[in-house]
């Protein structure tokens, strides 16, 4: 059962592949923003889908974050995720991210839970 409380946790180290600079969201060698948002939301996904209903899965609908220090290549980030809110299908997470020297951002993010094959088939046919 998912319940408020759950707990998230997702490690990676900062690459090449993962900066600013190489992803296009900025001119420097550190870890992208857009990286620490994906960070977040896989950490949230991970967190709840060994509880979901087989055939379920969920969706990251709403991200709300502040990305407050840069991270260098080669370094350890994480993220730490906890369920606050429950409303049906709709989940809402706090999270934090951090890298070796500190919080690197904060906020919260929302995903919805989905029935997998019912959203693939709604994508299918948008795309016809």
């Amino acid at each position: 059962m998912i319940t408020i409380g759950l707990k998230g946790h997702l490690e990676q180290i900062v690459t090449d592949e993962v900066t600013a600079d190489r992803i296009g969201s900025g001119l420097v060698k550190v870890f992208a923003t857009p990286m620490m948002i994906a960070l977040i939301e896989q950490t949230c996904n991970d967190s709840v889908t060994p509880l979901l209903e087989p055939g379920q899965g969920t969706v990251g609908t709403h991200v709300d974050v502040s990305h407050c220090a840069a991270t260098p290549v080669g370094m350890r980030v994480w993220c730490d995720s906890e369920l606050v809110e429950v409303d049906r299908r709709r989940l809402v997470f706090a999270v934090k991210a951090f890298d070796e020297c500190g919080l690197i951002g904060e906020g919260r993010h929302e995903r919805f839970i989905i029935d997998s094959e019912k959203f693939q088939a709604k994508i299918d046919a948008k795309a016809k």
